[in-house]
């Protein structure tokens, strides 16, 4: 299922009355500290750098601090069983990502929280698509040379990713679905190793998040090909979209949200969904969030249950596709 339209949901978003930007606070709330839980590690990384834009912004509009807590481990997974687990007071959010949301449940074989049961959706905040580099050496400069080759020499080329069910291995896997070619996955226990081997040849291909393949396109170092998204993205505009390059199925990112344990109470889920869609449509703060390469969504917490139930199937597809399991 294609991301929700973001002229469509920001029109909706911008056309709300100022008065709704004044609401008052449920009663009571919040009394303390809210904790925004980023099942990732601190200090780098997008989802991290973006949910502390966040946390300040949230800060000038509520009476308490909202404090990032970082709960990295599993991918995503033990960050996000501390939230189901917390109490439903609205003092607990999950800042929260595709690949723990959407990709785990088909990934892994046992997992300690339900995306769907244990949350209350509270918002969707955009998308950082996966861009497509090729090895400088590989004498292909286009989406259209590469599968021809793919197509030629079936399993002659391999792509790399930051480990089996990650961003990057999926947006291989339905590139190779969507275009009916053979490459072999290769996953590296950091992505520098795997950019190392792609700067040498040792790999040709990469499905890297829009952000973290910049500086090598920027550098020169490896030959951009195409942004896997139906809208060019604002760190990389130059490179052509898979949309404008005649295969529109072939879309994938990481789409990022905030999630509140089953239970809180909806004035407090609709408050929080309202604050956030007022930092997303701020131009300081949308600007902030831009440059990390958020393709900005926003909009109810209905149309984040809808996708998270399109993307649940869809992903649960991909890992079929590919034959990775966790234990």
């Amino acid at each position: 299922m294609p991301l929700p339209s973001r002229r469509h949901l920001l029109a909706g978003i911008a056309g709300m009355p100022a008065a709704a930007a004044a609401q008052a606070l449920p009663a009571g709330w919040p009394d303390r500290p809210i904790r925004l839980v980023v099942p990732a590690a601190g200090g780098a990384g997008t989802a991290d750098t973006i949910a502390r834009l966040l946390a300040i912004e949230l800060d000038k509009r509520l009476p308490q601090r909202t404090l990032v807590e970082n709960r990295p481990g599993a991918n995503g997974n033990v960050g996000a069983t501390a939230v189901a687990r917390a109490a439903p007071d609205g003092h607990t959010f999950l800042f929260s990502w595709s690949g723990t949301l959407a990709t785990s449940p088909a990934l892994y074989r046992e997992l300690s929280f339900d995306p769907k049961r244990d949350f209350e959706p509270v918002i969707l905040l955009g998308n950082v698509p996966n861009i497509l580099v090729v090895t400088n050496g590989i004498g292909v400069r286009t989406l259209e040379e590469l599968t021809a080759r793919l197509r030629r020499e079936p399993g002659a080329l391999s792509f790399g990713s930051s480990g089996n069910g990650s961003s990057m291995h999926l947006a291989g896997e339905l590139y190779r679905q969507r275009t009916g070619t053979e490459m072999s996955h290769v996953p590296y226990a950091t992505i520098q190793q795997g950019f190392t081997d792609l700067f040498t040849g040792r790999i040709q291909l990469m499905f890297n998040l829009v952000t973290g393949a910049a500086p090598q396109v920027r550098g020169g170092q490896v030959t951009p090909v195409a942004i896997l998204s139906d809208r060019r993205s604002s760190v990389l505009p130059d490179v052509p979209t898979t949309a404008e390059l005649g295969m529109p199925g072939l879309e994938f990112g990481s789409w990022f949200c905030i999630m509140a344990p089953r239970g809180t109470p909806a004035p407090i889920v609709a408050t929080m969904n309202r604050l956030v869609n007022e930092i997303l449509t701020a131009p300081e703060s949308r600007a902030r969030m831009e440059a990390q390469g958020l393709d900005i969504i926003g909009g109810e917490p209905e149309q984040l249950a809808t996708l998270l139930d399109a993307e649940l199937a869809r992903h649960a597809e991909l890992v079929r596709f590919s034959g990775v399991r966790v234990e």
